[in-house]
């Protein structure tokens, strides 16, 4: 797995569905730099089980997100059919209606495989003379916190059972948004609001002597 934090995000282009059921072909996150944080987020596949209560958790917090200047993006490997079609389904029929943030279709699997998320890997069968797949051809749960110049500042990746924190992905907005501000560090399980602490051994000293 591929750490990508301190590194540049992989550029794209590809369709995606916005605003719940409008076609933007070309999409890239060249848009936001230098305008807009980005969280980017992967997910294995549409009309699923875990995927649509973290979408539709995403959704329900995007107000906080964009409070923030941080955009929400979903990527999976279904076309943009298949999502204008979850988008347009109901709720109580398994669907995702309502959501308006952007979702990528990566039908070629390349946004995937470039965040190294893609939970397998083409290979050659000698025997056979054919390509194979080995594992399962969708992405794995990966998230990934993008600054406004475009550098992955955090990423976390979850097996596909696991679903993800939306909490946690806000805190980690927050606490870059800080350090971008003050220049200070922020501890273990820092929220916003709370104590942070300068970089210096001065500085964690201080904190603990306060919190300890």
């Amino acid at each position: 797995m591929s750490v990508l934090v301190g590194k540049q995000a992989p550029q794209f282009e590809a369709t995606a569905v916005v605003n719940g059921g409008e076609f933007v072909e070309k999409f890239s996150l060249e848009q936001y730099l230098g305008k807009k944080y980005v969280i980017l987020f992967f997910y294995p596949l549409d009309f699923t089980f875990v995927c649509p209560t973290e979408i539709l958790a995403f959704q329900k917090r995007l107000a906080d997100f964009e409070s923030r200047n941080t955009a929400v993006v979903g990527v999976s490997i279904d076309s943009q059919f298949s999502h204008w079609a979850w988008l347009n389904t109901e709720l109580n029929d398994g669907g995702i209606k309502g959501v308006t943030f952007p979702l990528v279709a990566d039908l070629s699997k390349t946004i995937a495989e470039n965040y190294d998320v893609l939970a397998g890997e083409y290979d050659f069968d000698a025997e056979t003379g054919m390509s194979v797949f080995k594992g399962e051809p969708v992405a794995y749960r990966g998230l990934f916190f993008i600054d406004k110049q475009g550098i992955v500042r955090h990423q976390v990746v979850n097996d596909l059972p696991l679903g993800r924190s939306i909490d946690e992905a806000l805190r980690v907005v927050d606490a870059w948004q800080h350090f971008e501000e003050y220049g200070e560090v922020c501890p273990a399980d820092w929220k916003q609001g709370e104590e942070a602490m300068k970089p210096s051994h001065e500085g964690v000293a201080e904190y603990l002597s306060k919190n300890a």
